[in-house]
C-alpha cells in the first residue's frame, strides 16, 4: 500500500511510535542499515550528514538489534563502490540512499536492490521509476512554484529575471518545472539559466557572468540557499543591491536570519529540509519494527519563509 497523502498521518503515528520506543515493536533479529549520502561539499549536505549522525545515535541507542553503517562520497564513482561495499562487506538489509547524482546511481542501486535489500531514495531521484520500495523527498514541483509565484507577484508579472540550477538530477529538473509553470502567462522573462550545482563558488562566477552581460536583472531564482550566497557576494562586488532581490532555498540558518533582519537583497526563503534524512532513516527503520506496510513515497512540504514566520524556521545551533 502506497504512502498517499491520506496516509501520511498514519505514517507519521508509526514514526512516532518507534522513535519513543513504544512496547510491541522490538525485533527478534538483527537488521544491518547502510546510509549513503553525499560527502558535506555545501551547505545542505553539511546538513544533511548532521542530521543522519544523530538519527543514528538515536535509532541505535532505542533499537539494539539496528545497526546503521553511514558511508559519504565525494563523487558518483565512490558512491557506486560504497554501495557495492556495503552489499558484499556489510550484509546490510535495507539501504537508504541520497544519490549524488540521479544518472550514474540508478544502476548501481538497482544492483543493490535486486541482491534482496529494502530500498529508501532520499531526495534526488533515480531516473528508472519503481526500482526504490520509499522514496522520502522534499516537495520540489512545489518548490519551485513556490518560489516563481513570489517572483511572479513581486514583479507584478513581468521583468526580466536569471535563474541558476542546481546539479543536473531530477530534482533540478522538477524544481524548474515548477518554476516555469508558475510564471507561465506572464510577461516575465527568463534571459539566462546555467547550472551552478548547489555550489556557492559556482553561485558567484555565474552570478558574475550574467551581472557582465545583463545590464537589467530584476530578480534572481537561485534555487537553493548556497548559491544564493554566492550571489549575494557578486551581486555587493559589482554595486548593484538596489535593482534586484534574489530568492534561495532550503531554509540555511544564515538565510533565514537575513531574512528576520527584513534585508530587502534577500527578502524570502523556500523550505527544503536536510533533516528528510532522519525522515528516510525513521521510515526505513519501521520497516523492521512496525506490522504496517512502509512503501511509497513521503513527501514534505515547501512553505514560503518570510519575515513574519521566520523565526519559526531558525535554529542557531545547526551546522546549515
Amino acid at each position: 500500500m502506497p504512502i498517499t497523502k491520506n496516509s501520511r498521518m498514519k505514517v507519521a503515528a508509526l514514526t512516532v511510535a518507534a522513535a519513543i520506543g513504544l512496547p510491541g515493536l522490538a525485533m527478534a533479529q538483527e537488521v544491518t542499515i547502510g546510509v549513503s549520502i553525499p560527502a558535506a561539499t555545501h551547505g545542505w549536505t553539511g546538513g544533511v550528514n548532521f542530521h543522519a549522525e544523530q538519527a543514528k545515535e538515536r535509532l541505535e541507542a532505542l533499537h539494539p538489534e539496528i545497526s546503521i553503517t553511514i558511508t559519504t562520497a565525494s563523487d558518483p564513482g565512490g558512491q557506486a563502490n560504497d554501495l557495492e561495499d556495503l552489499v558484499s562487506q556489510r550484509n546490510i538489509d535495507a539501504l537508504v540512499v541520497l544519490p549524488f547524482e540521479s544518472g550514474p546511481l540508478t544502476d548501481p542501486v538497482r544492483r543493490v536492490k535486486e541482491s534482496g535489500v529494502f530500498v529508501t531514495v532520499v531526495d534526488r531521484g533515480l531516473e528508472q521509476e519503481g526500482i526504490e520500495d520509499l522514496y522520502v523527498a522534499g516537495n520540489n514541483h512545489e518548490m519551485g512554484r513556490v518560489s516563481g509565484e513570489y517572483i511572479r507577484d513581486q514583479l507584478d508579472g513581468e521583468g526580466d529575471i536569471v535563474v541558476l540550477r542546481g546539479i543536473p538530477t531530477v530534482i533540478d529538473e522538477e524544481r524548474v518545472q515548477g518554476f516555469q509553470e508558475a510564471i507561465e502567462g506572464s510577461e516575465i522573462n527568463i534571459l539566462d539559466m546555467q547550472h551552478a550545482n548547489w555550489n556557492r563558488d559556482d553561485g558567484f562566477e555565474v552570478m558574475q557572468d550574467y551581472l557582465a552581460r545583463f545590464d537589467r536583472i530584476d530578480a534572481v531564482w537561485a534555487q537553493d540557499d548556497d548559491i544564493a550566497l554566492g550571489v549575494i557576494e557578486a551581486v555587493r562586488q559589482a554595486g548593484r543591491e538596489d535593482e534586484l532581490f534574489i530568492v534561495g532555498g532550503a531554509g540555511m540558518k544564515d538565510i533565514i536570519a537575513r531574512v528576520m533582519e527584513g534585508d530587502e537583497l534577500i527578502p524570502v526563503d523556500v523550505l527544503y529540509p536536510p533533516a528528510m534524512i532522519a525522515t528516510a532513516m525513521d521510515l526505513t527503520v519501521q520497516h523492521f519494527t512496525s506490522n504496517g506496510p512502509v512503501t511509497g513515497q513521503y513527501i514534505l512540504g515547501s512553505p514560503l519563509i518570510t519575515q513574519e514566520n521566520a523565526e519559526q524556521y531558525y535554529f542557531p545551533d545547526s551546522p546549515f
